[in-house]
């Protein structure tokens, strides 16, 4: 029954999978199941990198072969060879960077179906996957997390009417042809088992009654043997009600008299429900910050290792209950303190994980490490300990193995928020008071001083009923997706057989998802194997060295299953420079080619994202493409020629987008940064030196011929054909928005005088004022920039008027000054109003300017070559980048190793180019050449 709509329940009806027919999905799953379960006895199997760590019981727990595993996939290639098309060179495939600009949030009932810690919306993602492919083909995501691309490729073949049309209007205001609607297949990889779980229930089908019923039955099962737990005796001293939360308060020591203070009281106003900053001490009325006071500590025996331990003394100050739907609000009184201390004298539930986390950056900081918050079970309060238990088992414990794993995605969503991570939200709207349901900060492991501990019914009961309704519109088919949990460096498929990836890596030190996973899957008993996990982690010794090399691998192996000329889409989120160049070289080095870099809009933010004051407000999306068979064959047979250099740029230039437009009225042409002819030559640049070779022609060179070989207009270089396409819009919107240039280097300083020159040749007093403020602030640390006259005098032209005035002096002139209109070019009105002023020098004479710089900054280079010292502080990188251009011509790998190694971090890692040349010549030393 594979691409039918799953029902579980219809044992009868016949199933195909991956070309057999089974009788029903139960006897492929057992069948399959079967096949996974003498795999995992297989040692070198497990020795997989990035196979999980759990028994194999565990495992077979989770998955739902062949279509989901968590561990490595093993039946992925049937899966390709089955669902895939071959890659055919024949078939015409031609697709420009996706140019709609998305700007959705995660207010989307389906996108909120569960939580994890980064997710691009899948609304996001669905106009990319149309754009890219076919109906029926395939698409990779090896940084999955939680499994919006899977959502995303189904909902292109199931998405209602209403979001259709939308799309489709959108896409007319464009220019675009309409979308071929259809579901694609997909696959997911991610190294999180607990992320690849959510994934498979997101992807995979399963009886929305059957989960409903089941669920509703679970939480009743709970009540009859825990509800005694959470009654509480109402003001009238007879009536019983239910508990939905519990505060709990830490105890603060008051470093004048000793004396305790419980935090709530001290802090909270009852009639604002406001915490304080400044604390006042009950007993001598001494006052201080939370952080001024030392925190209580009390002892007790860990059930699991019977060894004396400590945490933080809590105490109860605040019960919130129903009797009806009437809430009310009690201090916890006698017959709550001894109902509490009675459910802590219980033995540890059997379920409950009692795993120590181990050294990582979450335990390392913060409040995980002041609470000595140091084992799983530390994470929960007694009751909330044997609740959670409870649900747990009771959901393992359920027949249909489908039905079992959707509860199970329902439960673990109460873990995190039914653990000591769950804060206290004492901020009222109104009359209504704010929900305390999973108000745990995300991104980080962080212990609050007021814990909100929640009852399972409070918890859960409103987000079953939300899950079943989801559910219930969004149909799934199985066949449609494949999951696999291990790294994104090695996906056991066949090479070239990608039609489209998207892709959300981990970016630098943004969001440890190894650590912040460890709660979830300790409940699986399968956990992530971080070895392999692309990160910056200084607990784990990788900084960005290490993290690059970890995400060249990624892509490297993105570029081996992507079939030559299909697309890879990048959604980057980290604003330090080094990381988005870790990401630029890293990418380039395995032979992807940027084509666009836009913005995409996620709306809301993580907790990291939020707080920190060098996080991005935006994330970027990359979209990059494998270059097709053609353009390496030829360069395979020709070499390092200048003939490969323009097939490149031939190739290059149909890539790009031909027109960008505002959404805004009244509407703009915006400018494309990437047919700028310097991005251009950088971009093939990177391209020669991946393959090993020298550029063989130089910057003055290419920019000269560039505009004899290709069409340019508003700075940017077009084939005849885009030109044309250009213009039709450009007669219609003809106001062109150009994208700002910020000086932070020397090459981006002589950018921008290269373009305030072309406009307006200027004397240098006229120059010195605008250029001032532009090398403010943006300047790099370390970065020396010559000052303005050597700039001049290294790049540009100025005019002596001895001779002829210069025609781009000449057209400036008469086209502004109406009394210098008409005048020859050595009209002494003329030759007065010009001189002295710099210009852009037409190309030869560049070129004759480019041979005398590039001279003087080899002079200059050999004083850092020389450099005995242990680090270079300063220095200038138009230098460094001249000197590693020369050394690699020459081979010399180890003068830029060795210089390389003498530089700040910062200066190395912040520049795409320096770091392309050390990485490769790195690489190159190892190999021995």
């Amino acid at each position: 029954m594979t691409d039918q709509l799953f029902s579980e329940h219809k044992q009868d009806i016949s199933v195909e999978c991956l070309g057999n027919t089974f009788s029903s999905e139960k006897a492929r799953r057992e069948h399959f199941t079967k096949l996974l379960a003498e795999k995992l006895k297989d040692p070198e199997f497990r020795k997989i990198e990035g196979f999980p760590q759990g028994t194999d019981e565990a495992i077979l727990a989770m998955s739902d072969p062949p279509y989901y595993t968590a561990c490595p996939n093993p039946f992925l290639e049937e899966f390709v060879r089955h669902y895939g098309k071959p890659y055919d060179p024949s078939v015409k495939y031609s697709r420009e960077p996706q140019t709609i600009d998305v700007s959705v949030g995660k207010t989307d009932a389906l996108y909120k179906a569960h939580s994890y810690h980064t997710k691009v919306p899948h609304l996001a993602i669905v106009p990319s996957i149309l754009h890219y492919t076919e109906p029926g083909d395939v698409v990779l995501d090896g940084f999955g997390g939680s499994g919006m691309t899977g959502v995303a490729a189904q909902w292109c073949g199931n998405a209602p009417l209403v979001y259709r049309h939308e799309l489709e209007t959108e896409w007319r205001k464009q220019g675009k042809a309409a979308p071929k609607w259809g579901e694609r297949r997909v696959i997911l990889n991610d190294l999180s088992p607990a992320a690849t779980f959510i994934a498979a229930n997101y992807n995979l089908p399963f009886d929305v009654d059957a989960f409903s019923k089941a669920g509703k039955q679970m939480l009743k099962e709970v009540d009859q043997e825990l509800g005694w737990m959470y009654e509480t005796l109402h003001s009238d001293g007879k009536t019983q009600g239910r508990i939905e939360y519990t505060v709990w308060s830490e105890v603060l020591s008051c470093t004048s008299c000793a004396g305790e203070i419980v935090f709530t009281d001290a802090a909270l106003d009852e009639e604002t429900q406001r915490v304080a900053d400044v604390l006042t001490c009950p007993h001598c009325g001494a006052q201080g910050t939370k952080e001024q006071m030392d925190l209580s500590f009390e002892s007790f025996v860990d059930a699991s290792t019977r060894a004396t331990e400590k945490r933080p003394k809590r105490v109860p100050v605040i019960i919130k209950y129903k009797i009806g739907k009437a809430t009310f609000s009690k201090r916890p009184d006698s017959d709550d303190l001894d109902r509490l201390k009675r459910i802590e004298q219980l033995p540890l539930p059997e379920e409950m994980p009692t795993d120590r986390l181990p050294d990582c950056q979450m335990t390392r900081v913060g409040r995980m490490r002041t609470t000595n918050t140091s084992a799983v079970h530390f994470m929960f309060l007694p009751r909330a300990a044997h609740a959670m238990a409870a649900m747990w088992r009771k959901a393992k414990a359920t027949k249909d193995p489908r039905t079992r794993q959707i509860l199970l995605f329902l439960v673990e969503q109460a873990i995190w928020g039914m653990s000591v991570l769950n804060r206290y939200k004492t901020i009222m709207h109104g009359r209504t008071e704010s929900s305390n349901v999973n108000q745990y900060l995300s991104g980080v492991l962080y212990v609050p001083s007021q814990t909100s501990e929640v009852s399972p019914w409070y918890n859960l009961s409103n987000r079953l009923d939300r899950l079943a309704k989801v559910f219930s519109t969004y149909k799934t088919n199985y066949g449609a997706s494949a999951i696999t949990c291990g790294t994104a460096a090695r996906i056991p498929i066949p090479d070239g057989c990608i039609d489209y990836v998207f892709t959300d890596p981990p970016f630098g030190e943004n969001i440890y998802y190894a650590d912040l996973n460890i709660l979830v899957e300790s409940w699986h008993r399968v956990v992530t194997d971080v070895k392999p996990e692309a990160i910056v982690d200084r607990v784990r010794q990788k900084g960005v060295p290490e993290y690059q090399h970890l995400m060249q691998r990624c892509f490297a192996e993105y570029y081996r299953v992507l079939k030559p000329g299909r697309w890879m889409t990048v959604v980057f989120s980290n604003s330090r420079a080094a990381v988005w160049n870790a990401i630029q070289v890293a990418l380039q080095q395995v032979g992807f080619v940027v084509a666009e870099v836009t913005a995409l809009d996620k709306v809301q933010g993580s907790f990291q994202q939020v707080m920190s004051t060098n996080a991005v407000k935006q994330d970027l999306i990359i979209s990059a493409y494998k270059p097709n068979g053609g353009l390496e064959e030829r360069f395979d047979q020709r070499g390092a020629t200048a003939d490969s250099v323009w097939d490149f740029v031939q190739t290059h230039l149909k890539q790009l987008p031909v027109v960008k437009v505002t959404s805004g009225y009244p509407q703009e042409l915006l400018s494309i940064v990437e047919r700028d002819p310097r991005r251009i030559y950088d971009r093939m640049a990177s391209w020669f030196i991946r393959h090993g070779t020298m550029v063989p022609i130089s910057t003055p060179e290419f920019l000269a011929e560039l505009p004899v070989r290709y069409r340019e207009m508003n700075g940017m270089v077009f084939l005849p054909d885009q030109l044309v396409e250009y213009e039709k819009v450009r007669s219609r919107i003809p106001q062109v928005k150009q994208a700002e240039l910020f000086v932070s280097d020397e090459r981006s300083a002589i950018d921008w005088l290269t373009n305030l020159l072309l406009k307006r040749p200027s004397t240098r007093s006229e120059i010195h004022p605008e250029y001032i403020p532009q090398i403010g602030s943006a300047k790099r640390k370390g970065e020396i920039i010559p000052e303005l006259d050597q700039l001049l005098e290294d790049n540009f032209l100025r005019y002596d008027g001895t001779s002829e005035v210069p025609s781009q002096i000449h057209s400036y002139l008469s086209t502004n000054h109406k009394d210098l209109r008409g005048l020859e070019k050595n009209s002494p009105a003329l030759v007065a109003k010009a001189k002295d002023r710099w210009y852009v020098p037409d190309p030869n004479k560049a070129q004759d300017l480019e041979k005398k710089r590039e001279k003087a900054l080899l002079k200059e280079f050999d004083v850092y070559r020389s450099f005995a010292g242990r680090k270079i502080k300063e220095s200038r990188l138009e230098v460094l980048r001249a000197g590693f251009r020369a050394a690699w011509a020459n081979n010399d790998y180890a003068t830029i190793i060795s210089i390389a190694d003498k530089l700040p971090d910062a200066t190395l890692q912040e520049d795409e180019k320096l770091l392309t040349f050390y990485d490769m010549a790195l690489t190159r030393t190892e190999d021995g050449i």
